[in-house]
């Protein structure tokens, strides 16, 4: 009877373990399933707020000019940019050489006065891609939007200028450029800055190596944004794929 006892009681204990690791697997399968879409959700809470807050920018901007409508705003940070800009295009961009020039920022824009690090935003209608875009291609900016590249141009707009902008090809579950290869010539990208919304039409789309710097300089007489991501998409970016766009009329 003893022996009995303890064999029902060996069985009970046996039970209990088991479905503790069952549970233990359901909480991990939950987890598994579930992560990426957390991982989404919070990403896109990211991006939401940083859209928020430009805009929120945007606002202040437009409240000003209308008391003063002759007055630019944030005056010293355009002219540096401007000139920026050109030193970058008479220079050739000799500094634009390795990882460490794309990830600089051109700019700290707090140190104008501005509330964040948010240049503006990105809008490609036809892949439904709206991302808050920041200055240097730093882990922290690409993975809260689109970043524009270090010694490449600051997107302004302008003759001799090109603007590349780099987003992951999807990351941690959140879309970012996934699509981009999807853009065909004549689709429409909007940049929209503190300053204006400018129109761009894509003009051509290239696949290149890595280190084929040259592809994504400024050309003569031109007024660019260069969409850059990963190709093909999750195979740790042996190429690279580049969406050329122009400046269209408005």
């Amino acid at each position: 009877y003893v022996h009995g006892g303890e064999s029902e009681g060996c069985m009970k204990k046996a039970k209990l373990v088991l479905l503790i690791l069952m549970a233990l697997l359901a909480a991990v399968g939950l987890f598994v399933t579930f992560k990426p879409l957390m991982e989404r959700a919070s990403r896109q809470k990211q991006v939401d707020e940083a859209k928020g807050s430009f805009i929120q920018q945007l606002e202040q901007i437009q409240s000003v000019k209308d008391t003063e409508p002759e007055a630019t705003p944030y005056a010293q940070l355009r002219e540096q940019i401007e000139q920026y800009n050109t030193w970058l295009y008479e220079g050739k961009q000799i500094a634009l050489t390795n990882a460490a020039a794309y990830e600089q920022p051109a700019f700290i824009l707090t140190q104008y006065g501005l509330q964040d690090e948010t240049f503006g935003i990105i809008y490609i209608p036809k892949l439904e891609v709206t991302l808050p875009l920041y200055l240097g291609a730093d882990d922290e900016n690409m993975a809260n939007g689109a970043a524009v590249l270090g010694q490449t141009s600051v997107p302004i707009g302008g003759v001799d200028t090109n603007a590349v902008i780099a987003s992951h090809r999807g990351w941690n579950g959140y879309p970012y450029f996934l699509n981009l290869d999807e853009l065909q010539i004549g689709d429409l990208v909007y940049i929209d800055n503190i300053w204006t919304l400018m129109k761009y039409e894509v003009a051509d789309i290239q696949i290149i190596s890595p280190d084929d710097i040259d592809a994504i300089k400024i050309q003569d007489g031109r007024d660019l944004v260069t969409l850059l991501t990963c190709h093909p998409p999750n195979t740790g970016g042996r190429q690279r794929l580049l969406v050329f766009c122009e400046r269209a009329s408005e």
